[in-house]
């Protein structure tokens, strides 16, 4: 019930860009590619059973029209409205990043 920034866990042999680009189509259905994100920053979160390191980029260009492929809604935010919205508290500091950089 919480909003998130698309992404998802780093499966054996892959780097943090190739997951993304994973997670990008398996979630929303679009494609890009590496040489299209970039680094802004990251969060670090310590859950009660594991710690959690987020790397935050920016997507610059895709192919497709996004849309949720797993039931989850979408919506198109500026950065200084970002506060307004139930997001995990990993998630919390990217907001910050987001909107010191963009």
């Amino acid at each position: 019930g919480l909003w998130e920034f698309p992404g998802g866990k780093v499966e054996k042999g892959e780097s943090p860009e190739f997951t993304l680009i994973r997670e990008l189509y398996e979630e929303l259905n679009i494609e890009t590619r590496e040489c299209c994100l970039a680094p802004l920053g990251f969060a670090s979160h310590q859950y009660d059973k594991f710690h959690l390191l987020m790397p935050l980029y920016v997507c610059r260009m895709w192919k497709g029209e996004p849309t949720g492929q797993e039931g989850q809604k979408l919506e198109w935010v500026k950065s200084n409205d970002l506060k307004k919205y139930d997001m995990p508290p990993a998630d919390i500091p990217l907001i910050y990043q987001i909107q010191d950089r963009l």
